[in-house]
């Protein structure tokens, strides 16, 4: 969320800021609103400070037996205790309108954050390793998968209906080793803490990182008022929710290996084969909680651990700066992974590493003590995703191929394969 006093004071940047993500200005219509809201406020202490100086002159007037006086400013203490009312009615309806207003803005680009439409005006910012040398037909992972025999689309749809798979076998073993190598790296070697996490969580939580209220479309929902975990970075993120830290103690860096659900709302018709767009898939995610000073060293960190997981499975990726119409809502800036897929001749994301700035702890009311005791900051938050487990099983299937139809087992994946170095047809 943005700062109400920073647009006030900066209606042309925020104008600007939402022209470069193709939306329309507010800002006079949020200082409108705000002005509003401000001078009911004003209305509200001048009516209170009027009603204290009343009821002190009427003991004054009694004093001096100046009855009259007396039931005169009795009668306009009682009028004020009648008026207050209806002003700090509106007074919380201003005011619930300008953080429902504020709350739907999108956060303010970076600087450097190339400006354009769509994915088309995205910018690479570098291009890791090589395409598979192999001179066999490439193939897609749905007819791979069911091949084998061990992924079935069918059956999952009779379980649940479309975009669910069913993995079984040594598949549904090659997509447990990827989120635990996953996990594993992060931990072990790139510092971060592993988390066990609800899945489901309530609206406080959806609002604090950005998914309320504007894209409930794009969540699930349960019977009694929960919501299914698009990404863990909700959980991860409102852990220091309404708390304050030390600054010293930052960063605090969170991952956690969990699965996730989305509606896909709006996406119809798009990557409707095979298990690219899912209802419920699993993820390894990262969350850094930082202060405002290392948030971009953050990012630049966090990018390079989920590049970390690509290049250990020597699979060919590069990594886009996002431009600003294609950034998600809370991000400032954002890099995208995207993993090359032979069996669609594309490449495809993979993982989004996003710095936030304040945007998300102004939301949480998340805080931190400035080192020099002179008052509180709100935290800077950073979240990526290292990686998605399913489209790394994808990048995985299509990337080892053998010309027979197997699939051999990235190196780094055999202390979790059991000893399976292939992965052969179902016999």
């Amino acid at each position: 969320m943005l700062d109400i006093k920073w647009i006030r004071e900066n209606p042309e940047l925020l104008d600007q800021a939402l022209a470069k993500r193709g939306a329309e200005p507010l800002s006079q219509s949020l200082i409108t609103l705000d002005e509003q809201r401000r001078a009911v406020v004003q209305s509200m202490q001048d009516m209170q400070s009027r009603r204290n100086s009343a009821s002190k002159e009427i003991g004054a007037a009694m004093a001096q037996k100046d009855m009259a006086l007396a039931e005169e400013l009795k009668a306009e203490v009682a009028s004020l205790k009648d008026t207050l009312p209806a002003a700090e009615e509106d007074e919380r309806r201003l005011s619930a309108e300008l953080t429902d207003a504020l709350s739907r803005i999108p956060n303010i680009p970076l600087d450097d954050v190339p400006v354009g439409a769509d994915e088309h005006d995205n910018v690479v910012a570098r291009v890791v390793g090589q395409k598979p040398g192999w001179n066999h037909k490439a193939i897609e992972h749905p007819e791979i998968g069911e091949a084998l025999g061990y992924m079935d689309f069918d059956r999952a749809a009779k379980l649940s209906g479309a975009r669910f798979t069913v993995l079984t076998g040594p598949l549904a073993r090659l997509e447990r080793a990827l989120g635990q190598f996953m996990i594993d790296l992060h931990t072990s070697e790139h510092g971060y803490t592993e988390v066990s996490s609800p899945l489901m969580v309530r609206d406080e939580a959806m609002y604090g990182t950005g998914q309320l209220p504007k894209f409930s479309e794009e969540l699930f929902k349960t019977t009694d008022g929960r919501w299914l975990i698009p990404t863990a970075e909700v959980t991860l993120t409102n852990l220091v929710s309404g708390e304050i830290l030390d600054q010293e103690k930052l960063p605090l860096r969170f991952t956690a290996l969990t699965p996730s659900f989305r509606s896909e709302a709006g996406s119809a018709g798009r990557d409707t084969r095979g298990m690219l767009r899912q209802h419920q898939f699993w993820k390894c995610e990262l969350v850094s909680i930082t202060d405002a000073q290392s948030s971009l060293a953050e990012h630049e960190r966090m990018t390079a651990c989920a590049e970390e997981v690509l290049k250990r499975l020597d699979l060919h990726f590069r990594t886009m700066t996002l431009c600003t119409g294609d950034m998600g809502f809370g991000a400032a800036k954002t890099y995208d992974l995207e993993v090359w897929l032979p069996g669609q001749n594309t490449f495809r994301e993979i993982s989004s590493c996003s710095v936030c700035g304040d945007f998300q702890g102004r939301r949480m009311n998340a805080r931190y003590r400035n080192k020099d005791g002179k008052g509180t900051t709100f935290v800077h938050t950073l979240n990526g995703s290292g990686t998605a487990v399913g489209r790394c099983l994808i990048a995985v299937m299509e990337n080892y191929l053998n010309e027979d139809g197997s699939i051999t087992v990235p190196d780094v994946l055999l202390p979790y394969m059991g000893g399976l170095t292939r992965i052969e047809k179902a016999s």
